[in-house]
């Protein structure tokens, strides 16, 4: 009798063992959505719609992205929570979702750390500052000469209150001394619309979102917040080439699902999402638009966080940011 049960215990726990690899065998099971937290037209709205196709090929299974927009992603990442920890909800996230609204909201609904499990980097991005018909800068000692001739009266838009282009300029009013005022959107394509029409003269921006409008002159870029200059605007400097050292601020783009979604379903989800970015038509089209592919590991996406958050967080408090 204690040898029958004994191997009846063997036998229960092997098949419980192997439960969490069944339900990973069986990923896909469903089509996936993918939820963006802006609107669509943005440089993360983009990334995310060039890769479903082939990622959805990858994964034999539909991918459809879904516009979450609202409190800096805090919206977009409770529709992920809502949903079953299996792998079928992904969701874009980036330096403000995983690094700043940690520092920038004192109730945030959500951790970064304890309720997101990051599957991949997608891209990384430098802001680059640009203006418009409401701004007579032509160059960034012109434009530092603006904004101090009348302080806080120059104003600034940005994809919203915590976002990368609101930190980016941020980051350059504390290394510049320049006091403005912020004007923020949902979303980088309404900021980038009212600087386009002269309703607001400058604002940081990747150079996915706003490429056409550079291109067409509607926008004059006028220095790359990295440490070399933008491949696709050779012409360009560097803030740092310009005499504004540390003004480094570049965008993480990426992919993450629940904290509790199966490892094996991450690693699926991870080694798809790289096959899709290495197809010949996504990386043309991601290098088009100034993009640098990644797709690296969970384990390194981490540490990337990890070495934002060390960077970004003592600025936020130094500048007194905080949002309801």
């Amino acid at each position: 009798m204690k040898k029958r049960m004994a191997l009846a215990l063997m036998i229960c726990t092997a098949l419980l063992s192997a439960l969490p690899a069944a339900r990973a065998a069986d990923f896909p099971a469903k089509p996936l959505r993918w939820v963006v937290p802006y609107p669509a037209g943005g440089g993360s709205d983009f990334m995310a719609r060039v890769v479903a196709q082939p990622l959805g090929q990858e994964l034999q299974q539909s991918v459809v992205i879904e516009n979450k927009p609202g409190s800096n992603g805090a919206v977009a990442v409770a529709d992920l929570l809502r949903a079953a920890p299996d792998g079928h909800t992904l969701l874009n996230v980036d330096s403000g979702t995983l690094v700043f609204n940690a520092a920038l909201y004192k109730n945030l609904s959500y951790s970064p750390t304890r309720d997101l499990r990051l599957v991949t980097l997608l891209a990384r991005t430098p802001m680059i500052l640009l203006v418009g018909p409401g701004s007579q800068a032509r160059n960034m000692p012109a434009f530092l000469a603006e904004a101090r001739r009348g302080p806080g009266r120059l104003s600034y838009g940005s994809a919203g209150a915590g976002s990368p282009q609101h930190l980016a300029m941020e980051l350059l009013k504390k290394q510049a001394g320049l006091l403005m005022t912020h004007v923020p959107y949902r979303g980088s394509a309404p900021a980038l619309s009212d600087l386009i029409a002269g309703q607001i003269p400058s604002m940081m921006s990747d150079y996915a979102a706003a490429s056409g409008f550079i291109k067409s002159g509607k926008l004059r870029a006028l220095a790359v917040a990295d440490t070399r200059r933008h491949p696709l605007l050779p012409d360009v400097p560097t803030f740092e080439e310009l005499g504004l050292a540390g003004m480094q601020a570049t965008a993480l783009l990426g992919v993450a699902v629940r904290a509790t979604t199966p490892i094996d379903t991450v690693t699926t989800l991870q080694q798809a999402i790289a096959a899709a970015l290495q197809r010949p038509e996504v990386r043309v089209r991601y290098t088009d638009l100034g993009l640098e592919p990644v797709a690296g590991t969970p384990q390194a996406f981490e540490e990337l966080v990890r070495m934002e958050t060390a960077r970004w967080h003592p600025l936020i408090r130094s500048q007194g940011m905080a949002l309801e």
